[in-house]
């Protein structure tokens, strides 16, 4: 699927398709922990080399931020189902509660404060 507007359910089910099809379905959490945390790694050497003082060296294939943070979601999406978690629900309690607490943490284009 390619649709440029598709939702994270449906992006959940992408992968649980593609996921069904192997014999081996999906590893543990543990296991999914540890690649989440591999590919959180990768992400972070991309953003040093694009961002930071440390440049690729010669001879190392080519890489984009985009390309790995897309790694990361993917796993996090292996991970929230096979933990049966619905993403669109996580994300939605998620941005209510920053709504809540951090309304006003910093200061804001629209000049609001908590006073």
């Amino acid at each position: 699927m390619t649709d440029d507007n598709q939702s994270l359910h449906s992006m959940q089910e992408e992968v649980d398709t593609y996921i069904q099809q192997f014999k081996t379905g999906y590893f543990s959490p543990l296991s999914q922990m540890a690649r989440l945390t591999e590919e959180v790694g990768e992400l972070a050497r991309e953003i040093n080399h694009y961002y930071g003082e440390k440049p690729k060296k010669t001879d190392e294939k080519p890489k984009t931020v985009s390309e790995e943070l897309g790694d990361v979601l993917f796993v996090i999406m292996i991970m929230a189902n096979s933990l049966d978690i619905d993403l669109t629900e996580a994300f939605q309690k998620n941005m209510d509660k920053f709504n809540q607490r951090d309304k006003y943490r910093f200061e804001r284009k629209d000049g609001q404060t908590n006073d």
